[in-house]
């Protein structure tokens, strides 16, 4: 089998779940993780035979994509800020939402910080995606993360390991105030924390709602802004006065949110769109 048949036999099979242009970058990139060949390399090379063990793993990936995990899943890998970072099941998979997300913070930090600074903390870390974006851009920083999964944060150490990245991890339920144990306080705090109300499970793609942790997605319907009062309510403990918090939001809930901060004692709050126009990010300080 060449590297152009093992495309087009796994092209024919993705089809059957994914629209073409999909399923055509899907096929690239997992040829790519096989051969180590780019698109215009694969095409120079079409005719060379698959080794016995490449053979193997096209027949392996290509079983676990139809039945809809998700690529990143299949190839354990994600990148983000431009790391490629290791990613299972145990973790979200990092989102370009996020990415806009981390940008609005580096460029407040950059712009209002000299060498000293700001202390932060990620909440609900994950791959550990937002907490290794700053700190590798924001080396003088000192970094914290935390999460409730310790699956989570093995993924997590392992991505600051790979990247040579100093992060402090701390397991952690944001929900749970006796667990707020043995932190200092914060300049700055992020997080992408669950929003979705499970009555949306409907409406979410199988190669998430099949693969993705429910824990880092789903909120309970009668209380989808339940993280949102959590991380206001530690903030007034854990969160100087001159200090700021960054979040990524669901677009629906971008009004109960900022009220949330408001009575929280926040008297500024900024909520900003994504690149779809969509309300996906709050901004909130005391002062």
């Amino acid at each position: 089998m060449t590297v152009h048949e093992a495309k087009q036999q796994l092209l024919f099979q993705l089809y059957s779940i994914y629209d073409n242009s999909e399923s055509q970058q899907i096929a690239e990139l997992v040829m790519e993780h096989i051969t180590g060949w780019k698109r215009i390399d694969q095409a120079l090379h079409k005719m060379v035979p698959l080794l016995p063990e490449q053979k193997d793993m096209v027949q392996q990936l290509t079983h676990e994509l139809l039945q809809n995990k998700p690529l990143q899943y299949v190839l354990r890998e994600s990148w983000f800020a431009g790391m490629k970072l290791y990613v299972d099941e145990r973790v979200l998979i990092p989102r370009p939402e996020t990415e806009e997300l981390v940008d609005w913070i580096l460029k407040d930090i950059q712009r209002t910080q000299n060498n000293k600074g700001p202390r932060i903390l990620d909440i609900g870390t994950g791959s550990g995606c937002i907490a290794l974006a700053l700190k590798k851009k924001l080396p003088f920083c000192e970094v914290h993360a935390c999460d409730i999964s310790e699956g989570a944060l093995t993924v997590a150490r392992q991505n600051a390991a790979t990247h040579h990245l100093n992060i402090q991890f701390h397991l952690m339920d944001i929900l749970k105030k006796e667990e707020y144990t043995d932190l200092p306080v914060f300049d700055c705090i992020v997080s992408n924390p669950p929003y979705i109300p499970v009555s949306d499970t409907h409406r979410m793609q199988p190669n998430v709602l099949e693969h993705e942790p429910h824990l880092a997605l789903f909120v309970p319907n009668d209380d989808a802004i339940i993280f949102y009062k959590a991380i206001a309510g530690f903030a007034k403990k854990y969160l100087r006065d001159t200090g700021v918090i960054y979040a990524e939001i669901q677009e629906a809930a971008s009004g109960a949110i900022r009220q949330v901060f408001s009575e929280a004692g926040f008297s500024k709050t900024e909520i900003r769109k994504d690149m779809q126009g969509k309300n996906r990010m709050v901004k909130a300080m005391f002062c």
